[in-house]
């Protein structure tokens, strides 16, 4: 079993930066991780996604340039660095791991997921 929490959540302003975090423990083996967001009234959709050994990567297309998703295998911790934030990010922001090494944009390869931090941006 794998236990996921999210933290660097919070209120920033249109065109502000926020960097979040994922921290793993548990059974951490060779886990591909990813983020997703959902906001109010929409369906959960892929931020970002990375593999085991972070060598590849994939960003949605509205995110594409302005996020970096990064991980530190031995602190069992996966980053996502948002900048130019825009009002229409608002949405909770879920990490997730794959019991696999190589990453996916499709909600359902994930086996495990965090209980999610919200992100707030103001216009």
């Amino acid at each position: 079993q794998v236990q996921l929490v999210e933290s660097g959540g919070g209120v920033v302003q249109a065109g502000g930066s926020l960097r979040l975090s994922c921290a793993a423990s548990g059974r951490t083996l060779r886990y591909a991780m990813g983020w997703f967001r959902q906001a109010q009234g929409k369906e959960r959709e892929v931020v970002a996604s990375i593999n085991w050994s972070g060598s590849d990567t994939y960003y949605s297309g509205p995110v594409k340039g302005r996020f970096t998703i990064s991980r530190d295998n031995t602190k069992n911790t996966v980053f996502l660095q948002m900048n130019s934030l825009k009002p229409e990010e608002t949405a909770v922001y879920y990490c997730a791991a794959r019991r696999d090494t190589g990453s996916s944009y499709l909600d359902y390869d994930y086996n495990y997921w965090g209980p999610g931090t919200q992100v707030t941006v103001s216009s």
